[in-house]
């Protein structure tokens, strides 16, 4: 079974199917929407108690169920200057060390930070044997991606690709997956240093967006995009820790890099386990705001 869920990625039109889930989803299609956003809550057990808009009534399209805002103080962000937080709601796929280059995906699976954010040499330089953390966003989950820590947008980087589903069964079985799936890569100047946030699409991700640029994909581009933002004055993008960053409409997964002996994972980013956005991801080694 598990050769023929991966097989028929392989072969069905991805792109095609991610277009057409993206117009129904975003369709105000009253009373059908409304079926469709109860379905959805049952059959994923979804925990409306902790939207700002409990009803389904409240929401005229999928995608603005799907996004959802939660209730004030839902999510307390740690104030700890010296702690990162979980930038989402989901779970760990793989979190540690980068080894040279290279990030682990699944067991016998790696790929590297350069392929990663659209193979930029240089900025990949910057995460050499570094530290990672990459976090999957179930179809359940609260789908706004906020920021672990307080950053200056550097570059956004637009990198065309498959989109293969991000879930723990494809990445064991479909090497380089990350690297090789549409993506918007966030390179964001820290406290720590650098870091990249990577917002990786998957199989019927309607939407990716950030809060600066608005909605990215679609359309589906063929070719890397890249865009340069000032450190400050017009046009310049500063965010505090917790700021909401982006959201997926649909589920997907996000990457994280830090620069080496940046920031140090707490023991709890074990693989599998559960993140809640604003609770403690890691702590600071070295401070590099001068």
């Amino acid at each position: 079974m598990t050769k023929i869920k991966i097989g028929l990625q392989y072969l069905l039109p991805n792109h095609l199917m991610s277009i057409l889930a993206g117009y129904l989803a975003s369709a105000k299609l009253g009373f059908i929407s409304h079926a469709l956003i109860e379905l959805f809550i049952r059959a994923y057990s979804v925990n409306m108690a902790e939207a700002k808009f409990e009803k389904v009534s409240d929401y005229a399209s999928f995608n603005e169920f799907f996004t959802r805002p939660l209730k004030e103080g839902m999510r307390p962000v740690v104030a700890d200057s010296n702690i990162l937080t979980h930038p989402v709601d989901g779970a760990v796929s793989q979190a540690g060390p980068i080894a040279g280059d290279q990030l682990i995906q699944a067991k016998g699976h790696y790929y590297s930070v350069q392929a990663l954010i659209g193979g930029d040499s240089a900025t990949a330089a910057e995460f050499q044997n570094g530290t990672f953390a990459c976090i999957y966003l179930s179809p359940k989950d609260y789908h706004r991606i906020h920021m672990p820590v307080a950053g200056v947008l550097r570059e956004m980087v637009y990198v065309p690709g498959d989109l293969f589903s991000v879930n723990p069964l494809t990445a064991e079985n479909v090497p380089g997956l990350f690297a090789r799936n549409e993506r918007v890569v966030c390179i964001f100047d820290t406290p720590v240093g650098p870091m990249s946030l990577t917002l990786v699409g998957a199989t019927i991700v309607a939407s990716i967006e950030t809060i600066w640029a608005g909605t990215i994909t679609p359309p589906h581009g063929k070719q890397v995009y890249r865009q340069k933002y000032p450190s400050s004055g017009q046009g310049s993008v500063s965010l505090k820790k917790g700021d909401e960053m982006g959201r997926f409409k649909l589920g997907s997964t996000v990457v994280l890099t830090f620069a080496k002996d940046a920031v140090k994972l707490l023991p709890t980013n074990n693989p599998g386990a559960v993140t809640r956005m604003g609770t403690a991801f890691a702590t600071i080694i070295k401070n590099q705001v001068k």
